[in-house]
């Protein structure tokens, strides 16, 4: 990333056509971006011959991207930021922050990490304000919030982690000709999927492809599904509290979710090839059936990521679409979803990194990204327009409209229950075990690691 050498003071030529904005990726003052207040901010910042070190997963083109949000913080201050991408992140920086080495902010891809480091105090609390702020301008605030809260070395919640780029889990993909040919619609609750799903049934057709296969990681696929489905059945203090174990695995509400997951996938003639298949097909492949002539199935839930693995040459938003997976109209449970998300925490503390947080709260700072691709943000005040594609653009829609935002529960289980036993459990019940025995055997598992 090149080096600013002119003072913040000099930044409100940034929108009037400075040379250095000129190098910009997107030139201030020009296009639908957030401008105004953008100028504002550099209007009040001069950190001139300051740094801000950072360091995250991205890596490759996404490094890339991020480095040129970051540019509009440079333009805006004359600070300089030092990012650095690592395929190791998780390893680096636990070793840097325990040597005294570690940058100003760490991007965490998972709030695990990050809610360890700040219980051994290793993390600094985000300036006052934050949280307050995330409430204010982030769809399905609290969540956020929630998210990002941790207990400190003395056992006090404090808010440590602001998140940014975020995942989206609940999309159900379909192809919008056979949907058209066989005259389906999209559903708008589950009861609407239900009803879809056996009238698929009844005209002959196979209503879902579902592939639980990922070589040592199989199962994980369904873990996603009884997520989603928590979060459809039960409020979110439920699954909080079931990803805590502080209500057991075998719950009468995680066993509930299990068997929603069962309707689906164990349902005569409900899943591609039967719940066997269900159990052996690679996550990668299951998809295709969608593109089949005729179709194999009509309907696949799964993440945003998805796309990579459909035929090439495949258009979204053309041969193939997604919708998000609805919520329960008989439960007054709005509309949740599963994702994931990085967050932003402090490592080292600094003025100059106060700042870089406040700038990460514009909406530029996500614009940025946004119109480059490859990036969705709750970020309530951004200009969806700039999505990079209609398909982004709806799925930042989607989380726009989320009453509740909840982080994937296996990835904040123990190891060996969320990749484990949780997995593995899955596999067992869409082949048949009960989910009264599965649930069972996995808290049985989580007290012998207790």
């Amino acid at each position: 990333m090149k080096k600013v050498l002119f003072a913040g003071v000099a930044a409100s030529a940034m929108v009037s056509g400075s040379a250095y904005a000129q190098d910009l990726m997107f030139k201030p003052g020009e296009g639908d971006f957030h401008w105004d207040s953008y100028q504002a901010f550099a209007d009040a910042n001069d950190l001139s011959g300051q740094t801000v070190t950072i360091t995250g997963p991205w890596t490759g083109n996404e490094k890339e991207r991020v480095e040129a949000v970051f540019d509009y913080f440079e333009a805006a201050t004359g600070a300089t930021v030092e990012y650095s991408g690592s395929d190791s992140f998780e390893q680096d920086i636990v070793i840097s922050a325990e040597a005294g080495s570690a940058p100003n902010i760490a991007v965490f891809p998972q709030p695990g990490l990050a809610a360890d480091m700040a219980k051994r105090g290793l993390l600094t609390p985000l300036p006052e304000g934050t949280a307050a702020w995330v409430k204010d301008n982030f769809a399905a605030g609290q969540s956020w919030v929630d998210l990002g809260t941790y207990a400190d070395k003395d056992g006090n919640d404090q808010l440590f982690g602001m998140f940014y780029r975020a995942d989206l889990k609940s999309l159900v993909w379909y192809v919008p000709e056979a949907f058209e040919e066989a005259g389906y619609e999209i559903p708008k609750s589950m009861e609407e999927l239900k009803a879809l799903t056996e009238q698929i049934v009844a005209d002959g057709g196979t209503p879902w492809c579902i592939g639980l296969g990922s070589g040592a990681a199989t199962g994980w696929p369904a873990t996603d599904w009884v997520e989603d489905l928590m979060l459809r059945t039960q409020p979110a203090s439920v699954y909080d509290q079931w990803v805590k174990n502080e209500i057991p695995f075998n719950d009468p509400a995680v066993i509930g979710a299990i068997n929603e997951f069962g309707w689906f996938a164990r349902g005569e003639g409900f899943a591609d090839g039967g719940p066997e298949a269900v159990a052996s097909t690679d996550f990668r492949d299951s998809p295709t059936g969608l593109f089949a002539l005729p179709p194999k199935c009509y309907m696949h839930r799964q993440a945003s990521f998805i796309p990579a693995f459909f035929p090439e040459g495949t258009k979204v938003g053309e041969d193939v679409d997604f919708f998000y997976f609805p919520s329960y109209a008989d439960k007054d449970l709005g509309n949740p979803v599963l994702g994931a998300g990085t967050l932003f925490a402090i490592t080292k503390p600094s003025d100059a990194t106060n700042v870089l947080l406040d700038f990460m709260k514009l909406p530029i700072a996500h614009e940025a990204w946004m119109a480059q691709g490859g990036f969705l943000t709750a970020h309530a005040g951004v200009n969806t327009a700039l999505y990079n594609t209609d398909s982004e653009r709806a799925m930042g829609e989607i989380l726009q409209g989320a009453t509740t935002f909840r982080f994937d529960g296996s990835d904040l289980m123990p190891g060996e229950i969320g990749a484990g036993a949780f997995w593995t459990g899955m596999v067992d019940y869409t082949t048949g075990k009960s989910a009264e025995d599965v649930t069972a055997a996995i808290q049985a598992r989580w007290n012998e690691i207790k």
